[in-house]
């Protein structure tokens, strides 16, 4: 079964709605419910339709939402650059969990954004009632998040380069050159399957109809941060998270080791597993193993270490 609705979500006296979509009944199910954190930032929940695998193989409850400024939530295209901070949706997920009766006994999992909002929000505010956390295909800061895509984009030929930053550069991100460039390395980096799942076609579909949200917190640029996540950096505060942690990569993921690597030496509960045959979008590309290595690490109850 599954269920949708709005919440609504006061910002400075102002009322927007957060949409979100439950599979299953969380006054009669005995387990843990899950909120999963969709990327962008500004995309929707569409691409991470795949895990109601969890509900419907465990009857975990399962709650997908759009954050505000993507898919079906509440849009604000006028909002200046600074009202889109990661306060915002931290006071958001505080909302959603507290509206769905859920904050005193929930999992949360945070994919690529999602997961570094998931990982902000675990360490900068410490919820009592977090007792699983999963960080999947996402960096502890910005800064290394750079670096390891400076690595990835080393391996591609000069004139590819050369062309990226030169469009960069002048501002002309948005011609077809520079688009059909970024497809280019999406389809190594991102989700190698071919052709891209329907799910994830949607959820880009919806994305590009308004940008608001990603062009204020990383800016128009696909290979460099210049929004408001340009210093963004968690790594000193990560000792704060408390819960027992799971943490998803892959060796071509986007994101790469050197950004992963501060979660796991400064979260005290943690474990690390490294999807050899998917990029950033395992549910995708891998996903009889990327089910199972969460779904193991949902329903165990032995310490993590």
């Amino acid at each position: 079964m599954s269920t949708e609705g709005t919440i609504p979500f006061t910002v400075d006296g102002e009322t927007y709605h957060t949409w979100y979509k439950l599979f299953g009944d969380l006054k009669t199910c005995t387990k843990r419910p899950v909120v999963f954190v969709h990327g962008g930032p500004g995309m929707s929940h569409h691409y991470l339709l795949p895990n109601q695998y969890f509900y419907h193989q465990a009857g975990i409850p399962v709650i997908l939402y759009d954050q505000i400024g993507g898919g079906a939530s509440s849009h604000r295209p006028d909002a200046p650059t600074e009202f889109w901070v990661p306060e915002l949706f931290m006071d958001e997920l505080d909302n959603l969990t507290k509206a769905l009766g859920i904050d005193d006994d929930f999992g949360l999992f945070g994919q690529s954004w999602g997961g570094m909002l998931a990982a902000h929000y675990a360490a900068s505010r410490t919820p009592k009632g977090l007792r699983r956390l999963i960080i999947a295909n996402s960096p502890a800061s910005v800064a290394l998040n750079t670096q390891g895509t400076d690595a990835l984009l080393s391996k591609f030929p000069d004139e590819y380069i050369t062309m990226m930053r030169k469009h960069e550069a002048e501002g002309t991100v948005d011609s077809d050159e520079y688009q059909d460039g970024a497809m280019l390395f999406a389809k190594k980096h991102t989700c190698t399957v071919d052709p891209w799942p329907l799910d994830l076609l949607k959820a880009f579909e919806i994305f590009k109809k308004d940008m608001t949200v990603c062009r204020a917190m990383l800016g128009p640029y696909e290979f460099q941060t210049t929004g408001n996540l340009k210093d963004w950096d968690i790594t000193g505060i990560l000792h704060n998270v408390a819960c027992p942690t799971l943490l998803i990569s892959a060796p071509l993921d986007q994101i790469q080791e050197v950004a992963v690597l501060p979660f796991f030496q400064k979260i005290p509960k943690v474990k690390w597993v490294e999807l050899q045959d998917s990029t950033h979008l395992a549910q995708y590309e891998e996903p009889e193993k990327y089910f199972k290595v969460i779904l193991d690490f949902l329903e165990n109850t032995a310490p993590v270490s």
